[in-house]
């Protein structure tokens, strides 16, 4: 049985029940968060069969000015080829802190036009409170796929689409940065960044849809969202693309489909000369 995405959110117990079917692929998309100063040289495990989507290394432009900027099209699928993925896989995305950067992983399936993908539900952590097997990291070589691209260029934002919708009342810019970050009484983790927010955004900080380390209900994220529905479009942004990608994983869940994600995020526009800030 080949397995199809009914929600963009799996449960653990869900994914050790089909751990071995055929065309299941799990991706640790783990990323250290860029707040952590801590260096853990402790050995991690993985979850059974897992592969290694490394986000920051392999797909993420790395002669990028920013950081996390997304993949052409053509690359992404090239290097999703080399991971063994296919055009019938059904796809996991998790990492080991819950939720943090695996909804980034699940956002750019979602760009390359792939639905058939989920993000597990307070990864790693949770995975393990269950006692379902782990694994030591390992360096396969896999099968080249064939996973073909469809690209969906309206779920992404650039600083021009930003720019170009200051001013239009039906699209709504919501910043997944904490509220210190976003109103400037808090400084960026990143160095020489301008502090506060874009013009006529609204805070929705990436905690306000967690509860230990999963997704809130569907019930209470369709209320957090509900002055959201009337938008014509909603762009998330965030520092670099990573927690504006949770609030499209949520919204997602509430039913909502009309989202993109400011690529470049405050990382741009924070040090982009000539774009108005407000504080």
């Amino acid at each position: 049985m080949f397995l199809e995405v009914k929600k963009p959110l799996v449960s653990v117990a869900w994914l050790q029940h089909n751990l071995e079917n055929k065309n299941q692929i799990v991706l640790d998309c783990t990323i250290a968060k860029v707040t952590d100063k801590t260096k853990d040289k402790t050995e991690q495990k993985q979850i059974k069969n897992a592969r290694f989507f490394d986000l920051k290394q392999v797909f993420s432009e790395k002669s990028a000015t920013f950081p996390n900027t997304v993949l052409s099209p053509e690359q992404f699928q090239e290097k999703a080829q080399e991971l063994g993925i296919n055009k019938n896989s059904f796809i996991v995305c998790y990492d080991n802190l819950g939720i943090y950067s695996s909804p980034r992983v699940w956002w750019m399936f979602q760009l390359m036009g792939f639905t058939n993908c989920a993000v597990l539900d307070g990864g790693f952590p949770e995975w393990i409170s269950k006692k379902y097997p782990v694994e030591n990291p390992h360096n396969k070589k896999y099968t080249k796929g064939n996973f073909k691209v469809n690209y969906q260029p309206q779920k992404i934002k650039y600083t021009k689409d930003v720019l170009n919708a200051l001013e239009n009342n039906e699209i709504l810019i919501a910043d997944a940065r904490s509220k210190g970050r976003f109103y400037g009484t808090e400084p960026e983790p990143r160095e020489d960044l301008k502090s506060g927010h874009i013009p006529n955004s609204v805070n929705l900080p990436f905690t306000e849809v967690l509860k230990e380390g999963k997704l809130k209900s569907e019930e209470a994220l369709k209320e957090l969202f509900t002055d959201y529905k009337t938008k014509k479009e909603i762009i998330f942004t965030c520092g670099s693309g990573i927690t504006a990608s949770i609030l499209a994983l949520s919204a997602a869940m509430a039913g909502i489909k009309n989202t993109a994600v400011y690529d470049g995020s405050w990382t741009e526009w924070g040090s982009t000369k000539n774009l108005p800030i407000h504080v």
